[in-house]
């Protein structure tokens, strides 16, 4: 039988319910900004960051978390001695910091909540320093301060043996005019980043595979991949802020970006408004998402419908800038190309992979 998403225990239309339930409350607060200066613009809502509005710049504003990633690492900790948790608190920022670029904000300040059952979780000290100088790093690379954090011990909330990691992140545009607002347009190009691995997201779901496996995270994954299922899960996220500062320093237009986490490629139609996503070439996938898909067993459809195959973040710009956007991407140290097209069909809104035989219609992601 294959796997779902669901199957793992994570039911986004519950999800995504509570979100929208949220967004119709705040935004009946948006009233308080005007007291210190500040306005909310239109079309913040529903967005990975949320953007306030002064006279000459936008201040932006995030919170995110990990996930159930750590669990993995822990998972392997005990195994095999060798500590992921430097690339374990990579991934939370890279999770905090890519949301918050999608509006343009380049992060200023990044906090971190580490909530643990108990305090002697931070009693392993090599755990301990891991996590200490993977955050700083992740800070550095996005760059940002680290500004502060944390620390609460949740007894009865949180397990002994586990930490809840967390964060947000606060950043600035100006000039106003770097604010990417979803200025898509018919024809537009779509660029695609690449990213490590599964990133942060579906791990409820590797996670369930993983104790169906005989020699669960330490199984190979073969494909050409010397890696154990554990090691190639817990790569770090790749943070994709000097893609977005690059474009801006070269003066490139970002009609929109969209950060491919939950959702996997549903999440191309982030956009408010209905266009046609075609991606018109599809690499094929990394070894771990080809493992996934056999240990299982999952759906192709589910598997596009749930990780990020390979593609961590991408770009809709005009097609007569996309090379000059490949480009920028390319001199910043990530691997990027030309993957699809923007269509306007009417009032239609999906992500289409005709080569893969895999359409999403509007209706599979409701994050508004």
């Amino acid at each position: 039988m294959s796997l779902s998403y669901e199957s793992s225990g994570v039911n986004y239309d519950q999800l995504d319910a509570f979100k929208r339930a949220c967004q119709r409350a705040a935004k009946t607060t948006a009233v308080a900004l005007e007291a210190h200066g500040y306005a909310e613009p239109a079309s913040t809502r529903g967005e990975s960051a949320y953007l306030m509005e002064a006279a000459d710049h936008y201040l932006a504003h995030v919170e995110e978390g990990l996930g159930t990633k750590n669990l993995v690492a822990d998972a392997v900790y005990a195994q095999t001695g060798k500590n992921f948790y430097r690339e374990i608190a990579i991934d939370t920022v890279a999770a905090i910091v890519n949301d918050l670029v999608t509006c343009g904000a380049l992060p200023i300040s990044v906090a971190m909540h580490a909530a643990v059952g108990e305090s002697a979780w931070f009693a392993d000290a090599a755990r301990m320093q891991a996590l200490v100088d993977g955050w700083a790093e992740g800070c550095r690379q996005s760059g940002a301060v680290w500004g502060g954090g944390e620390t609460p011990t949740l007894r009865g909330i949180v397990e002994k043996n586990a930490i809840v990691l967390a964060g947000s992140a606060i950043g600035k545009i100006a000039p106003k005019s770097l604010r990417i607002t979803g200025d898509v347009r018919d024809g537009d190009a779509i660029v695609f980043l690449a990213s490590s691995g599964v990133q942060t997201n579906g791990l409820s779901l590797c996670r369930l595979i993983a104790e169906r496996l005989p020699q669960g995270y330490q199984t190979p994954i073969g494909h050409g991949d010397p890696r154990t299922y554990g090691e190639a899960l817990l790569a770090p996220s790749v943070i994709y802020v000097d893609f977005v500062r690059e474009c801006q320093q070269r003066g490139l237009k970002l009609n929109y970006v969209a950060h491919v986490t939950g959702h996997g490629w549903r999440k191309l139609m982030r956009l408010d408004e209905p266009f046609v996503y075609e991606i018109t070439t599809p690499r094929e996938p990394l070894a771990l998402f080809k493992f996934l898909e056999q240990a299982g067993p999952i759906s192709r459809r589910e598997m596009y419908a749930t990780f990020n195959q390979g593609v961590g973040f991408a770009a809709y710009v005009a097609p007569e800038t996309a090379e000059a956007v490949v480009a920028a991407a390319k001199a910043t140290g990530y691997d990027a190309w030309q993957a699809g097209r923007v269509r306007k069909e009417g009032a239609r809104k999906a992500v289409v992979i005709p080569s893969l035989g895999l359409d999403y219609d509007g209706s599979t992601l409701q994050v508004r």
